[in-house]
């Protein structure tokens, strides 16, 4: 080390830029992510505050859902997205027969659930009449190759 402490400076000067361009690169993200399309410089409310479809409160819909997939274990990522939103997930297993896309069966003549269903798993024009008063469930969920879960870095 040199008399007027020139290497502990050049240090202090190293941190303070790093730690200025991660600061930098912070709020560049967060304003662009900020910024409308529109040009207006504000973000409209529905923007910011962006409802999640869910179970109607006091309502059981019960689901069952069956993977028709060569995919192991879809059917639990599908399980978790419907619980988390207020869903009653009373079966899960493995379909006979697979499936390219994604099928949302309503069970007990309740077509607003099923669309309901089919909209918080991403398949909103999927659903199809197919009563079964054997079934102890109001929608059946066939997984297709084509449904894929969310990514969620909460759950292991």
């Amino acid at each position: 080390m040199t008399e007027n402490g020139a290497p502990r400076m050049h240090r202090r000067w190293l941190i303070a830029i790093v730690v200025a361009l991660i600061l930098t690169g912070g709020a560049g993200t967060l304003w662009w992510r900020g910024t409308p399309s529109d040009g207006s410089g504000r973000r409209p409310a529905r923007a910011l505050f962006t409802p999640e479809e869910r179970a109607p409160d006091g309502v059981r819909i019960r689901v069952e859902i069956l993977n028709a997939t060569a995919t192991p274990r879809l059917a639990q990522g599908a399980t978790r997205l419907l619980r988390d939103r207020g869903f009653d997930v009373v079966a899960t297993g493995n379909s006979p027969a697979r499936r390219d896309s994604t099928l949302v069966l309503d069970r007990t003549n309740h077509p607003e659930w099923a669309r309901l269903v089919a909209r918080v798993l991403g398949r909103s024009g999927a659903v199809e009449l197919r009563p079964d008063t054997s079934r102890y469930v109001d929608v059946t969920v066939l997984l297709g190759a084509d449904w894929r879960p969310p990514a969620n870095a909460l759950h292991p």
